[in-house]
């Protein structure tokens, strides 16, 4: 049996180690709210609906390096004004044009959130042929397939049913399509959102946090939850006056107890890329209206980690036939 074959035996239990450029972006608005966007080499998705003056030139300039005009998906985790407003999603679905929406599956209880529903149904009857609406509910994820560990296909874990806290009926999805995964987890709050967390092997792949509800101390985050996620890095999308002190003194203080690196979009935006989409992620938290770069630093995602390890171990296999002891 030669390599190949080998590979091919494996494919149903772990899938090969793909290369992917990657890039995920943390916006800074310059007003509360957060921003985000993930391209996985082909597939560019906004995180959220909020589009003004501070952050579009930035949106523009990061599809411009992804070599896109127009926005593939538009996920949405939360009809709160500050991860959906209703003047801004009106600029994006004009300018922008996503191809694909996603949003939250829980009933706007607010005219903002109401005005952002009717714009995207009304947006998806412009052009039924060639846009996709999706509604994150609780229907919707049991629908799913089963994900598989250390796969490239995205993950949704919840809402898993609706609640009357419209917080903890936010979209917790993770983005794995690239070559490292961002976990999003909105507003959420809850610890039975928590448990869920905790009880899935899945959540071990994380490689970047967006801190939950901007990195506020509620109880959410926990040292049980880090342990399983342990993710490389920690983002907090925070105003530029950050009149709310995110993250929190305790969030920042558990962070640093686990040892995992915190960037902010306080100061400007911060970007995550894998250029040659294995072994090296780079990340800085860079410094608005010049090239200053606060911190930065780079990680191996846990992906290439454990896919690599896995070729190596087909190599020893193959080895191990070839010139037996």
């Amino acid at each position: 049996m030669n390599l190949n074959e080998i590979v091919a035996a494996g494919k149903s239990l772990l899938p090969e180690l793909q290369v992917a450029r990657t890039r995920f972006r943390a916006y800074q608005l310059g007003t509360p709210g957060s921003s985000f966007s993930y391209f996985n080499g082909a597939t560019f998705t906004l995180i959220e609906a909020r589009m003004n003056a501070v952050n579009t030139p930035n949106i523009k300039h990061e599809l411009k390096q992804c070599g896109k005009s127009r926005v593939d998906v538009l996920h949405i985790t939360s009809w709160d004004s500050d991860h959906c407003e209703a003047a801004e999603l009106a600029t994006i679905l004009e300018i922008l044009t996503p191809r694909k929406i996603e949003y939250p599956g829980y009933d706007p209880s607010t005219q903002n959130g109401k005005d952002c529903l009717a714009a995207i149904l009304d947006y998806r009857k412009k052009d039924q042929a060639r846009i996709t609406t999706v509604a994150i509910t609780p229907a919707y994820i049991k629908g799913l397939t089963s994900a598989s560990s250390y796969g490239y296909r995205d993950v949704v874990f919840h809402p898993k049913t609706i609640t009357d806290k419209s917080n903890d009926n936010s979209t917790v999805q993770m983005f794995r399509t690239g070559c490292f995964n961002v976990l999003s987890l909105g507003d959420v709050e809850s610890k039975d959102i928590a448990a869920l967390l905790k009880s899935s092997s899945l959540c071990k792949e994380v490689d970047v946090l967006i801190l939950p509800h901007h990195g506020a101390d509620n109880g959410f985050l926990t040292s049980d939850l880090l342990d399983v996620l342990s993710p490389k890095l920690a983002v907090c999308s925070a105003d530029h006056s950050n009149q709310y002190g995110h993250p929190a003194r305790p969030v920042r203080d558990l962070l640093r107890q686990k040892e995992v690196e915190v960037a902010t979009t306080i100061r400007g935006d911060v970007l995550v890329w894998s250029e040659n989409g294995t072994s090296t992620v780079n990340w800085v938290d860079a410094m608005a209206g010049n090239n200053e770069i606060h911190k930065h630093d780079e990680f191996a995602p846990k992906k290439f980690k454990k896919l690599n390890k896995s070729s190596d171990n087909i190599r020893a296999a193959l080895n191990r036939k070839k010139y037996p002891n």
